[in-house]
């Protein structure tokens, strides 16, 4: 009887006591404002309070790793990271290779110009035979590159610095998403501009690895998503580092 007692005592201790805290491995640029960046050598923005607030819901610790862009998804697929929170568009692609959490940014493709071009170039149907930078991994170079007239585009992929060539002139546009161009537009002093409206729909949220520990870790940190939705965590997130909320399909938005 005292056996059975005792082992009961275990058997709710067991059940009633916390997991323990495991550390994410969050990967990311450091280097695409105002999501991830290096600022007074702390890494800050939009991108890195996300994490954070995803740690306190879980209960985990976040530990950072910076690299290149271009290297986040081998990265990830080498197991070197446990996600990537650098503004990961999903794509269908990529759904056929990582689980992703539901998203939490709603954005727009946008062409940027340098300041005063905007005449010339207002939107992507006027980017034949001109030259535009895309960050080299991202989605846009897919982007431009599935459009019908993608043949008439000299199509430039960076690892960085493509604000600055189009200010300069090196290159004749950029493309990026549009709450990061209008963010370098208003906090640079770079001449650029915004030309014409979003050509496309993007929604970024985070990938894992699509095996058995992969899918867990992304269960856990989607409902930490939801929880941050649903307290209004990830709006004040969003205002802080955006000035708007974009974390509500466009359709929604206010």
């Amino acid at each position: 009887m005292r056996k059975t007692i005792i082992s009961a005592i275990l058997a709710l201790g067991a059940m009633s006591a916390p997991a323990l805290a495991e550390t994410i491995r969050v990967g990311m640029s450091g280097g695409y404002f105002p999501f991830t960046f290096t600022r007074a050598d702390e890494l800050q923005g939009f991108e890195v309070d996300l994490m954070r607030a995803v740690a306190e819901e879980t209960g985990d610790e976040v530990e950072f790793v910076t690299m290149s862009f271009s290297g986040l998804i081998g990265a990830l697929e080498s197991g070197r990271i446990d996600t990537v929170a650098n503004q990961i568009t999903i794509t269908p692609e990529r759904e056929a290779k990582f689980a992703f959490t539901q998203p939490y940014v709603y954005d727009g493709a946008q062409v940027v110009v340098k300041e005063g071009n905007e005449g010339e170039i207002s939107g992507p149907e006027s980017l034949k035979g001109r030259s535009v930078a895309v960050n080299l991994g991202s989605n846009f170079e897919e982007l431009l590159r599935n459009l019908p007239y993608a043949d008439e585009i000299d199509i430039r992929t960076y690892e960085s610095n493509i604000e600055q060539d189009t200010a300069l002139g090196r290159v004749d546009a950029f493309v990026m998403d549009r709450v990061s161009s209008a963010q370098v537009i208003a906090k640079s002093p770079l001449p650029l501009a915004l030309a014409g409206q979003p050509f496309d729909e993007i929604r970024n949220a985070l990938p894992f690895r699509n095996d058995e520990e992969g899918t867990a870790l992304r269960d856990r940190v989607d409902a930490a998503i939801t929880t941050l939705k649903e307290n209004g965590k990830l709006a004040e997130i969003s205002q802080k580092w955006l000035d708007a909320d974009v974390t509500k399909p466009l359709a929604e938005a206010d």
